[in-house]
């Protein structure tokens, strides 16, 4: 079959499959999708002109913890798993939240926040989230998490992906179990990925170094770290992954400056 064809084939089948459950649960079609994920060795794709944004320079700040500070090249402010401890000023005009911790969440976001996407439902089932906001676009992946006592919470997680100058951003959250199949279906393409590597509350070292393999994503972003040696992190993820050490919080990306080898940015503080 020719290759012009079988790629209109499998764009077919992408979109019967994907825009049903988005029309449903999306108010922005996601550019970070997988062609058809559910199909082995299918690369990911994503449905914007290869240009656009290409200019476009995105700033990501380590605050602290498992807070990172995205502000886009709208202006939007972004902190993740916030607990207000790190990144409130100046304010975020969006915050993301996980409740594995107290240091992931609050239950008293400051008012001038715009949105607050908790990665739980309070009412029970899965978080939903689609906001578009100025020049981003917000989604969640719910995981489950672990207790103390080790029992399995359904959808207490959210692995948020943040879609801005053509770039797929995400963060992983306080991951506790291994990604399935439709897991990675579900977050698609990742560019950046801002990766919890304590290896002991969180997935073990060798299980996050796995996801980050398996997402291909051009840079990795630790966090989380807590007592565990960087290298001990770094030192499984192999020769795929090259390791840079910034003298500074602060990583300015966009598509057009995205590393050709994989790449694991330690930013000061981490």
């Amino acid at each position: 079959m020719p290759v012009p064809r079988l790629l209109l084939v499998c764009l077919g089948i992408f979109w019967l499959m994907v825009l049903p459950a988005m029309a449903q649960e999306q108010s922005a079609p996601s550019r970070c999708l997988a062609i058809a994920q559910a199909f082995p060795h299918v690369t990911y794709a994503s449905f914007m002109p290869a240009q656009a944004g290409a200019k476009e320079e995105v700033r990501i700040t380590y605050a602290g913890h498992s807070t990172y500070v995205i502000k886009t090249p709208g202006g939007v402010r972004i902190a993740t798993d916030y607990s207000s401890a790190y990144g409130s000023a100046p304010l975020p005009d969006v915050v993301t939240m996980n409740k594995a911790h107290r240091t992931h969440y609050t239950d008293a976001p400051e008012p001038g926040i715009a949105h607050v996407l908790r990665g739980w439902n309070p009412e029970g089932g899965p978080a939903r989230h689609a906001l578009g906001i100025g020049d981003v676009y917000i989604r969640n992946v719910p995981t489950d998490i672990r207790s103390w006592g080790g029992d399995l919470e359904r959808d207490a997680n959210s692995i948020f992906i943040f879609e801005v100058a053509g770039l797929c951003i995400g963060h992983l959250g306080h991951l506790h179990v291994r990604l399935s199949d439709a897991h990675y279906a579900a977050i698609g393409r990742l560019d950046v990925v801002m990766a919890p590597v304590d290896g002991g509350m969180t997935l073990s070292l060798d299980a996050m170094s796995e996801i980050a393999e398996r997402l291909s994503s051009s840079i990795v972003l630790p966090m989380h770290r807590h007592s565990t040696p960087i290298g001990a992190f770094t030192g499984r993820m192999g020769p795929a992954f090259t390791v840079e050490f910034r003298d500074s919080p602060t990583l300015t990306v966009s598509l057009r400056t995205l590393p050709r080898q994989r790449t694991i940015i330690v930013l000061k503080g981490v």
